[in-house]
């Protein structure tokens, strides 16, 4: 029993980590609380549905249509949404983010209404078992691509022109203006990024849970739980905290029923937000740790 919420809990940690990173890089780089990122999340599981009934596309190959298309979105609200309202503090852009959200959200319950959905291929029912503990195939390998995912994204950071730029810019904004990086380009690719980073989320999200326009107001309290857990920019920071966010759910649903893993999962979230509001496993910029 044990190891099965053990296994549990860290399978579904993956994808959350995959959730956060966006939404946490966003925030350490150009200082918005995006609350439009969750909706991004929505998106990307209705495009792996859409895919999977119209089209019969297998849901883990639209993940790479997701992120293309996420990218985009992402790019295109920074930059002509965003971008004019980085100056005037974080309530506004709070206000427009919370707005687009509401936007975004309506708009899909207009295209597809509330109905729940499910994306549900032919081998979702299958597991292994090794020692007693039933692994999903399809949790297992969500959570396997959702880390190999971030450690890609890892890789573009630390080895691209552009990964660095938003590095520098992440460290110290005026320094990086100084050396020449071009602020409104950089910070339209990390809004990008994390965009896409979110779709590739609910493409994921929608072989674990179900479809409804009102999926992002579901996950968006729990990718910024994850982001105070790891540490506001910090991108393997996200990772930990999303399988420990995964873990608390897991342990608090089988301790205490799966109404309850919402409410202890908030509970820790406070506590950790006044012992160490730096986050558990990182301090505010990418690359540092506590």
């Amino acid at each position: 029993m044990l190891m099965q919420t053990i296994v549990n809990g860290l399978l579904l940690g993956g994808v959350y980590g995959l959730a956060t990173i966006g939404f946490s890089m966003v925030w350490g780089v150009m200082g918005i609380i995006n609350l439009a990122h969750g909706a991004y999340i929505m998106i990307g599981a209705y495009i792996a549905w859409v895919g999977f009934e119209r089209f019969g596309l297998d849901p883990f190959l639209s993940i790479p249509i997701s992120m293309v298309v996420l990218f985009m979105v992402g790019f295109l609200i920074q930059r002509f949404l965003l971008n004019p309202i980085l100056r005037t503090g974080l309530l506004l852009s709070l206000a427009l983010t919370f707005g687009l959200d509401l936007i975004l959200t309506d708009l899909f319950v207009l295209g597809f209404t509330s109905d729940l959905r499910s994306v549900r291929p032919a081998y979702a029912s299958e597991s292994l078992q090794i020692a007693g503990v039933l692994i999903p195939q399809v949790r297992l390998a969500a959570c396997v691509l959702a880390v190999a995912l971030a450690w890609g994204f890892h890789l573009v950071l630390s080895k691209t022109r552009h990964g660095q730029a938003i590095l520098a810019t992440a460290l110290d904004r005026e320094t990086a203006r100084i050396m020449g990086i071009n602020p409104t380009l950089t910070y339209a690719l990390t809004a990008g990024a994390g965009a896409a980073l979110a779709g590739a989320a609910g493409s994921l999200a929608s072989m674990l849970f179900p479809i409804s326009p009102h999926l992002g107001a579901s996950f968006i309290g729990a990718v910024f739980v994850v982001t105070v857990l790891g540490g506001i920019g910090a991108l393997g920071g996200a990772v930990l905290g999303g399988f420990l966010f995964g873990l608390i759910q897991s342990f608090a649903s089988a301790a205490f029923g799966v109404g309850t893993q919402q409410i202890v999962a908030f509970v820790i979230f406070l506590v950790i937000l006044v012992l160490r509001p730096q986050g558990l496993f990182g301090r505010k910029f990418f690359g540092e740790n506590a």
